[in-house]
């Protein structure tokens, strides 16, 4: 009989079970510290969560002292571009370069986020289905990918890359790396057809109207690539979930995103690398102006929506109650706020283990290799720091017989 491991030589054992002894618990919702508690992770679940006792009486299970340290669910990046790979020294190159390149690149990066404390993803634009199952699969480590396939754009928009003075007709419907091109009704309900055939979770935007309504019988969701008040009032009045970036959004169109339960991910940190002396040169100089502006305007948009009182998620951003913009709220916008974003029974083992409380300073999840001890994802050990604590989640090394 044909063997998992024979067909999938990836193919790992189940997860053992861990006793995280004597913990500090992040409980995210209430914004509290649950002192000197005993997590036991079962079947990559937690299974129970109890005031602490004597640890020596567990048997079965291996036992992490985390006596003075403290567990945080495992964090929820919600807009990333895998495609946009590291390595070029400008940034049309990172979002154009070679299909091959990128594929080869994306695992890296993958090892990468999941290694600073992000066990989830959310990818607007450009990854693959292939690349969610090989994480998945155990292929190689990587955070949970939630995947839109191609970003939908019409003319013009971020798919499109022709420049200016090429007067050829695009696209009708191809991709182009980091999106598809489409244009009227049928060709966007035809659009978004393809990426829920191709594997997509979540969708962004192009006529509204159609994919919102195409998704929604596909049983998921739209969320739109928007800046201006007015581009963001368009999108949520015709059905749209979530908006990305929304850097000069306004208070009455944050308003209407409140009243209408339609989460904002910003991604302000892009916008502040690219304004530092670090990166000078990445971008053309009518680029930097114009990133200076978008920084500016953002900053002042963020606080408008958290005084509005719209569902903030974590976009590769450190401001505006960080844990929850990076657990709680990303894990409801995707629809799995029973199993992901917080420490409870019955949820995902997802948990970072942490030396120094991020509650009293959020920056120190801005510096994994100092705070960060341990990483589990579904009750797998992907990195630890800790003294006798060894990485399991490896992809096993199979013995082949001699011919």
């Amino acid at each position: 009989m044909v063997q998992q491991a024979d067909l999938k030589p990836w193919f790992r054992p189940p997860p053992k079970p861990y006793l995280l002894a004597n913990a500090n618990i992040i409980d995210v919702e209430a914004g509290e510290i649950c002192h000197s508690m005993d997590v036991k992770v079962e079947d990559g679940k937690f299974t129970s969560i109890s005031p602490s006792s004597s640890a020596s009486s567990i048997v079965g299970f291996t036992i992490i002292d985390c006596t003075g340290r403290f567990l945080c669910p495992g964090l929820i990046d919600s807009h990333v571009h895998l495609i946009a790979v590291p390595g070029f020294g400008e940034l049309s190159s990172a979002f154009g370069n070679p299909e091959s390149v990128s594929l080869l690149r994306q695992p890296y990066v993958c090892g990468q986020m999941l290694g600073r404390g992000f066990t989830s993803v959310r990818d607007c634009g450009g990854a693959g289905a292939a690349l969610r199952d090989a994480v998945a699969d155990g292929v190689f480590p990587g955070p949970r990918l939630f995947l839109a396939g191609h970003a939908l754009s019409q003319s013009g928009g971020h798919a499109d890359f022709r420049g200016p003075h090429d007067r050829s007709m695009c696209c009708g419907g191809a991709t182009t790396g980091l999106g598809r091109v489409c244009n009227g009704v049928p060709q966007c309900m035809q659009a978004v057809r393809e990426e829920v055939r191709g594997g997509a979770d979540f969708f962004t935007g192009g006529e509204i109207r159609a994919m919102v309504a195409c998704a929604d019988n596909a049983g998921t969701y739209v969320t739109a690539h928007a800046y201006t008040a007015k581009a963001i009032r368009h999108c949520v009045d015709n059905g749209v979930r979530g908006i990305e970036h929304g850097n000069f959004l306004d208070a009455e169109t944050a308003a209407l995103m409140k009243e209408k339960g339609v989460y904002l991910t910003p991604t302000l940190i892009t916008y502040h690398q690219m304004a530092s002396p670090r990166w000078t040169g990445y971008l053309p100089p009518e680029s930097q102006a114009k990133n200076t502006e978008v920084l500016d305007a953002g900053l002042k948009a963020l606080k408008i929506a958290h005084d509005a009182g719209v569902t903030i998620c974590f976009g590769t951003d450190l401001l505006v109650d960080v844990l929850r913009s990076a657990t709680l709220n990303p894990a409801k916008m995707l629809g799995r706020e029973s199993a992901l974003g917080q420490i409870r029974e019955g949820y995902e083992a997802d948990v970072l283990i942490l030396s120094a409380n991020p509650l009293k300073d959020v920056t120190i999840l801005d510096q994994p290799d100092m705070y960060i001890l341990g990483v589990m994802k579904e009750g797998r050990m992907y990195k630890s720091r800790i003294k006798g604590v060894e990485d399991d989640a490896v992809v096993p090394v199979r013995a082949t017989p001699h011919l």
